[in-house]
């Protein structure tokens, strides 16, 4: 039996709030990443590992938003809690997979190719594990083409924010980046439900469960408490803010002195005295006997 689904029973409520969240964790993962391009040591992997928490919490948001909104009217749904966390951990280990390439490799070539490519497959692999907790009478299937589709929707997309968080531009740059991030992550996922069918064993009385908000909800306090967190350490970091290096004075590198003497005209005396008396810097040489 074919079960009649509906991705949008709160209209557009949840895929305006889940782009939202998507934009979030992506405006503050991408500026951690623009932060650790400006520093060295040993914050620089602090910062890449805060900014894929963040993007990886926000592309799981956004997913468990989207799918509140979710429901097929002939059966009840639920879901797996421990596949739904699984989720939650392959989307920032392969995200920061990605960040860290690019975070340490730099935003272009190569680099920027493979960073994007795993982040996209990061937000792919999110997606339908998250899917596969989905617990209902009946059975998912998908569509081969419109799955390819989707995950290439997400690759190119966040190869494209990991580029322009690497310009290290300043803050409109990142906000740029985020919106990128935020499309690649809500039209990978409704691309991706757009591939999806359901078949039912055998109809069931849909009153008999709870609704998808009352079941996800309580999942998605965990994480959007961490994205409060990390905008406050994003918000409180004035480099963040300015979105550009700090390069240190000449005094104050190491090796050179404090007060050095500024002669910009010195070597140009030496060359003048060179010339006016030329036999002072040749060797003697020996005369004749």
């Amino acid at each position: 039996m074919q079960g009649t689904v509906d991705g949008f029973s709160y209209g557009l409520v949840t895929p305006v709030v889940a782009y939202l969240m998507a934009c979030l964790g992506g405006a503050l993962g991408l500026r951690c990443t623009t932060r650790s391009m400006l520093v060295a040591g040993s914050w620089r992997p602090g910062w890449l590992a805060l900014g894929s928490a963040a993007i990886g919490s926000g592309i799981w948001t956004m997913h468990f938003i989207a799918m509140m909104g979710f429901k097929v009217e002939e059966a009840p749904i639920h879901y797996d809690k421990p596949m739904t966390y699984a989720s939650l951990g392959i989307a920032i280990v392969m995200v920061g997979l990605g960040i860290f390439i690019v975070g340490y490799r730099g935003a272009r070539g190569t680099a920027l190719f493979t960073g994007g490519t795993i982040t996209g497959l990061g937000i792919a692999s999110m997606h339908y594990l998250g899917m596969a907790g989905m617990q209902l009478n009946g059975k998912l299937e998908y569509n081969t083409l419109t799955v390819a589709a989707s995950v290439v929707i997400a690759m190119v997309a966040a190869t494209a924010a990991l580029w322009a968080a690497g310009q290290v531009r300043g803050l409109w740059w990142s906000v740029g980046a985020s919106l990128v991030m935020g499309l690649a992550v809500s039209g990978m996922h409704y691309t991706g439900m757009a591939a999806l069918s359901v078949h039912l064993h055998a109809p069931a009385d849909p009153s008999t469960g709870d609704s998808p908000a009352a079941l996800l909800a309580p999942m998605l306090i965990g994480p959007l408490a961490f994205l409060c967190l990390a905008g406050v350490v994003v918000l409180f970091d004035p480099l963040m803010v300015m979105g550009k290096p700090h390069w240190p004075r000449a005094e104050d590198k190491p090796g050179v002195p404090a007060h050095a003497p500024d002669r910009p005209h010195q070597s140009r005396r030496i060359a003048l005295r060179s010339r006016r008396h030329p036999t002072r810097h040749r060797s003697r040489t020996p005369q004749n006997w």
